[in-house]
């Protein structure tokens, strides 16, 4: 089979009824949404292919490759290919046609990657990972609160290919955000990166607002009036989530750098001065993130403490009671021993003696535990 029929094929869109599905779809505009389960309404992984001119939808061809050829031989605008999990075979022939890197295929297959930004000849490779605040009732040491995916974008000169792994991160909004704005979007494919770029980051910033609730509310059950019974557990359970916050937002700090002072062919100068806001809003996110950190970590040492105090609290009652129960088992055993000849054995008021000087003895000891504390 013809690379293009390979390519009809992975597309699903053939020259019968191909890619006039697609042209029929970017007039209607929709909005598509992956946060189900189910694949592109397309057939396969392809969730949209547009051609921009002027920074406004163009037609597209009967097929992808005719689609690529016809901006190509036109040397004006660009082609956007959405793809949702794409596997290696339907991924292989989109990269033979974009010349993309068989590194870079890999990693945008197989996902699971660190975010990074990196130059293969004359396209761009970036890696982002998304995040997702998970809505829950209350708080436990088993509560999901965040939720990640990754976006790997492909940048050349005539096109932009992004890649979607995870429930979440839709570009479909992104996508209408932009065509809204012409004149961002006929900045060419850098305009896309930047506008997926800034809509990773964004979402950084909403999960850490989102986030700062649950830590509020731990914190709060934690310096309660009885905060030692606070379960540790939704404590650990934070810091595993900020964790995984974590190893998606800080990575970026350097590839979004690259991306604002590197010179770089693909990304237009215009466009750098966009990232250094991106990398700003960026280091907001992570400083709350640090923040945060210290905060659970100042929060688990507290409860600690509370314990610990609350232990010695029970284990001091424990001493004083020991005490005041040790007067009566002291004088009770040493009448216990059945000698004939003890002091005031057969005294008629011995035993009422006994006891009061047991009960005095007792009341003593109580009134001094608790004048200290103690009870």
């Amino acid at each position: 089979m013809t690379m293009a029929g390979n390519l009809r094929k992975v597309t699903g869109l053939g020259r019968v009824g191909g890619l006039r599905t697609v042209a029929r779809l970017a007039r209607r505009r929709p909005r598509v949404d992956l946060s189900h389960p189910a694949r592109s309404p397309l057939g396969s992984s392809v969730v949209n292919c547009v051609t921009y001119q002027d920074g406004r939808r163009a037609p597209v061809g009967e097929d992808l490759l005719d689609t690529v050829r016809r901006v190509r031989k036109h040397g004006e605008g660009f082609v956007w290919l959405g793809l949702h999990e794409p596997t290696a075979e339907e991924f292989a022939d989109i990269a033979e046609l974009f010349d993309l890197h068989p590194l870079a295929v890999e990693d945008a297959v197989e996902a699971h990657q660190r975010p990074k930004v990196e130059r293969y000849g004359e396209t761009l490779f970036a890696v982002f990972k998304t995040v997702c605040y998970v809505e829950h009732e209350t708080l436990t040491a088993t509560s999901e609160v965040v939720d990640t995916g990754e976006i790997m974008v492909f940048v050349g000169q005539d096109f932009v290919v992004t890649v979607r792994h995870g429930r979440h991160g839709s570009l479909g909004p992104l996508r209408e955000e932009l065509e809204a704005d012409p004149a961002q979007l006929a900045k060419g494919p850098s305009a896309v990166l930047h506008a997926v770029a800034d809509h990773v980051v964004d979402d950084f910033l909403t999960v850490t607002d989102l986030m700062q609730a649950d830590i509020d509310q731990v914190e709060t059950d934690v310096f309660a009036e009885n905060g030692a019974r606070a379960d540790p557990g939704r404590i650990y359970q934070l810091k595993r989530e900020l964790l995984e916050l974590k190893r998606a937002v800080v990575p970026l700090g350097r590839p979004l750098l690259e991306l604002a002072d590197r010179p770089m062919r693909v990304v237009e100068p215009e466009i750098q001065a966009y990232f250094r806001d991106v990398s700003d809003h960026l280091l907001r996110a992570t400083e709350q993130i640090a923040a945060f950190d210290e905060l659970l970590n100042s929060i688990l040492q507290a409860h600690l403490a509370q314990v610990t105090v609350a232990q010695n609290e029970d284990m001091r009652k424990i001493t004083a009671w020991a005490a005041v129960i040790a007067v009566p088992t002291m004088v009770c055993g040493v009448y216990g021993m059945n000698f004939d000849h003890m002091p005031e054995l057969h005294w008629r008021f011995g035993y009422l003696s006994v006891i009061g000087v047991i009960s005095a003895a007792c009341l003593v000891l109580y009134r001094g535990f608790r004048r200290n504390g103690w009870l």
